[in-house]
């Protein structure tokens, strides 16, 4: 398997799927409940900002590119796992499993992305609230979310190359699915661009945690000297923080996985670790704004109410 490779002919085999053979079936109907769900409630989220003139602003637009990043990084998992729940064979081609590697590592940068630029917009909403309006004008919010997303795109696709130029001396992935991680430690050399693309994701990762730390110091500060800084905080900032530590959290079980990988006797516990943050945070950052964002479940229940008048008439 060492050398040059067929995209179409290389495959590579998932042993993530095999702990699930004996209750596939419950396995399959919650995940393609959950998957449903998932797109359901994002998609109301986005219909109802897009809709609805009055949430045209950029807290409610940078949540809208948080829930369709949720939708993108769902579709990038559930497909495929949903499929081999009732397939006896787990192989997946070389191709496919770049593409899913593309998928989902753009989904995982582009949410901490987002969440930067979501940082961004509640310090300058709270730390310097009369400039508000004259730094986030719509040509900036455009940016932000364009940037958002040509960062991430942009090292998903060095990931990529770096992927694709790997020679390899194997083809078993111990996950559900692909990961670029799974299929580097199958590389025959040790590729100095690999560690100089490790390092670059993770400078960037420090980077950006660091630059939301900063920005929270600065909005708890700023909340603290006034009791509509205070309500604010609480209405606007506390899901943005939620939010963070669940993908936070969803991060840490995935390093778990790393971690306790080759336990064959943990493989279900794996498995959980392995796709928490795929499952959780596009399901629960919609869920956490549509109850948390008084505005957004106002016309959220509008909405409801006049496609309810709509089908009855």
């Amino acid at each position: 398997m060492k050398g040059n490779r067929s995209l179409e002919i290389f495959m590579f085999l998932l042993h993530g799927v095999n702990d699930t053979r004996t209750n596939k079936h419950v396995y399959f109907a919650f995940g393609l409940l959950v998957y449903i769900m998932t797109v359901f409630v994002n998609l109301a989220l986005v219909s109802t900002v897009i809709l609805d003139k009055t949430l045209h602003e950029p807290m409610y637009l940078f949540l809208c590119n948080l829930f369709v990043n949720g939708i993108c990084g769902a579709s990038a998992f559930y497909p495929k796992i949903l499929v081999d729940l009732f397939s006896d064979s787990h192989f997946i081609s070389f191709l496919a499993c770049l593409i899913q590697i593309y998928l989902i590592l753009c989904y995982s940068l582009c949410e901490l992305t987002c969440l930067n630029v979501m940082a961004y917009d509640r310090y300058v909403a709270i730390c310097r609230p009369l400039e508000y309006l004259d730094i986030m004008t719509h040509q900036k919010v455009a940016k932000l979310v364009f940037f958002s997303w040509l960062f991430a795109l942009l090292q998903t696709a060095l990931g990529a190359w770096v992927t694709v130029r790997m020679p390899l001396c194997g083809n078993d992935i111990d996950k559900l699915y692909c990961s670029n991680w799974e299929v580097i430690k199958l590389s025959c050399t040790d590729l100095i661009i690999i560690d100089v693309y490790g390092n670059f994701l993770l400078l960037s990762l420090v980077f950006q945690v660091t630059f939301i730390i900063v920005s929270y110091i600065h909005i708890v500060r700023a909340s603290l000297q006034s009791k509509t800084g205070k309500v604010k905080f609480m209405q606007t900032c506390l899901p943005h923080l939620i939010t963070l530590t669940n993908f936070a959290v969803s991060l840490v079980f995935d390093a778990m996985y790393s971690r306790y990988g080759k336990s064959q006797t943990q493989q279900s516990l794996c498995n959980i670790f392995g796709i928490e943050f795929l499952v959780v945070p596009p399901l629960l950052n919609p869920i956490i704004y549509g109850m948390k964002q008084t505005e957004m479940r106002h016309q959220l229940v509008k909405m409801y109410k006049k496609i309810k008048a709509l089908s009855q008439s």
